[in-house]
Formats: structure tokens, C-alpha cells, sequence
């Protein structure tokens, strides 16, 4: 089902669907504010499976970022952050970034996984924010692009999204045609901040 929602102009009610859909174990293709994303309720294992099938991974090797509203949930899926480190992400959250952290030991028995770090998302997007908090927990979640091709490319056109995923997914949100440059990736669950993937997110955020 192909859902469309303004981005000024949010209908509640269809963020209601949505949140009862991914409750229910529904796997959903939803904007950010850089590429599409596949995403479920990470506290719903058969979801997570489903997410990992779509995929074609092992749950045990799954390299989801947490989607939040905010930063309140850190405390709650991260082990306590250095003061430099949280200055850092308050710059640049929300907005086209994902940190990667030391994981709590709640996320690996939610997960199932022996994963020992977490990849942290807020995404500058209120459709994503407004679903996240009607939820009541970061999305799973993980970005959208074509794997047919030797090229990484990423899927910007929501009604090419939902002729190519509607038989895959249970909901494609509509929220206007999507960017086609990821997040960038920042690496501090070390000593020392490495950056993986440089994407829309400019690296001034560091200085």
C-alpha cells in the first residue's frame, strides 16, 4: 500500500496506520531526510527477521541503525558517551548523520545478536520523527537502494519505490521524492573517531 503523507501538513491519522502496521510486525519504506529507508519495530522479532530476509543477511550480522526522535534514547541503548562525544552529535542532530556507539547490553538480547555496537540515526525529517514517537521506540532500520546494479544507487521516486517493493513491504510512505546521497557514518565506539562513509552530512560537524 502506497501511503502519502505532507511533510507540512501531517496527517495523524495515517501516522496512526503506520505506527499500528509496524507494531503488528510490518516492515515499512519510509523518507528521511537523506535516502528512502527500509524500517520495522525493532522489538518485534519476527520483524526483524523478515527485515533481514528482505535483505538477504543473517540477523546476527545486521548492520541496522537505530532511527530516534531525539537523543533521550541514548542513555537507554548506548553505554554512557564522553562529554566530547555528546557535544558532537548535539551539533549534528538531527540531521544526515549516523553514529556508530558501544551498544548497551539491552540492544544485542532485544536483537538476539552479539553485536557490540549500535548505529544512531535522528533524522532532520518530521514524517520520520512523527512515526518514531507514536511508536514509542527507534525504527530498525536501514537505507533503500538498488542492488541490481554494480553501482550503489539509491531509490529517490516513491511511486518507482512502491512498483518495485509493494509485493516485499506492508506500507511505502510518500513524504516527495527522496535525496540520493546517504547519511554520513561516524565511527566512535573507539578511541578515536574514524569516519566510514562520507555522505550529505558535512564532516565540519568534527571541528
Amino acid at each position: 500500500m502506497l501511503l502519502h503523507i505532507n511533510e507540512t501538513n501531517i496527517n495523524f491519522n495515517t501516522i496512526n496506520q503506520i505506527v499500528k502496521c509496524l507494531k503488528n510486525g510490518g516492515i515499512i519504506i519510509y523518507p528521511t531526510d537523506t535516502v528512502y529507508a527500509l524500517g520495522c519495530d525493532f522489538t518485534n522479532v519476527k520483524a526483524v527477521e523478515r527485515l533481514c530476509k528482505l535483505k538477504g543477511i543473517k540477523p546476527e550480522k545486521a548492520n541496522f541503525s537505530f532511527v530516534c526522535s531525539d537523543l533521550s534514547h541514548l542513555s537507554e541503548y548506548t553505554t554512557p558517551i564522553s562529554n566530547s562525544i555528546f557535544r558532537i552529535m548535539k551539533k549534528a542532530l538531527p540531521g544526515p548523520y549516523t553514529f556508530i556507539l558501544e551498544a548497551s547490553a539491552k540492544v544485542p538480547k532485544l536483537l538476539k545478536q552479539t553485536k557490540k555496537t549500535v548505529g544512531i540515526r535522528v533524522p532532520k525529517n518530521l514524517i520520520c520523527k512523527e512515526i518514531v514517537e507514536a511508536l514509542g521506540n527507534p525504527i530498525m532500520s536501514t537505507s533503500l537502494h538498488d542492488n541490481t546494479d554494480d553501482i550503489l544507487e539509491y531509490f529517490s521516486d516513491p511511486e518507482v519505490i512502491h512498483q518495485n517493493y509493494e509485493e516485499k513491504v506492508d506500507l511505502v510512505i510518500d513524504g516527495g521524492f527522496g535525496n540520493i546521497y546517504p547519511s554520513t557514518v561516524i565511527d566512535c565506539s573507539g578511541d578515536e573517531i574514524v569516519i566510514l562513509r562520507e555522505g550529505q552530512g558535512s564532516l565540519d560537524v568534527l571541528n
